[in-house]
């Protein structure tokens, strides 16, 4: 039986944490800041109202549409456009919120949904991992990695005082 609790528990992945040996680097894929290019591919659902029409164009022009469209996601996008559009209306119950909150998430959408997805916004290159600098201790030596201090040392740049 796994360990943990839900789907998701825990703090996201950080392409940029301190423990890089885990290799947590390794799968990111950074989307084009410019979005995805072209039109929003056909609606895949029941006829689309006008506020559905208008968020399915504006949500396949970002760039968590790249990866949409090469997972197949068009029913997702769908499904997640049309409860958005619901919870718009006056009188939409939270839960409501509480599930469009989660389709976002899924989808990439939000920051946390981003990191899990493992999903970095930003050129079409990927941009280097900041890899924290050691300081040296007071005696000129580098600090036990290994030790609370000298993760702290390696985490916080040292300013020379």
């Amino acid at each position: 039986m796994g360990r943990g609790g839900h789907a998701h528990s825990g703090p996201p992945p950080d392409p940029n944490a301190l423990r890089n040996e885990r290799n947590d680097v390794a799968g990111w894929k950074v989307l084009p800041a410019t979005g995805r290019p072209g039109p929003a591919p056909d609606w895949p659902l029941t006829p689309a109202g006008n506020r559905e029409s208008w968020h399915w164009t504006r949500l396949w022009k970002t760039p968590q549409a790249t990866q949409w469209e090469v997972l197949g996601q068009q029913v997702e996008v769908a499904i997640y456009v049309r409860r958005l559009v619901e919870v718009e209306q006056p009188g939409a119950t939270a839960s409501l919120g509480n599930h469009v909150l989660r389709l976002a998430e899924g989808l990439g959408l939000t920051i946390p949904g981003l990191l899990r997805n493992r999903w970095q916004i930003g050129s079409q290159q990927a941009a280097p991992v900041k890899q924290p600098q050691v300081p040296t201790g007071t005696d000129g030596s580098a600090p036990a990695a290994s030790s609370a201090r000298g993760r702290l040392l390696r985490a916080v740049p040292s300013d020379g005082s």
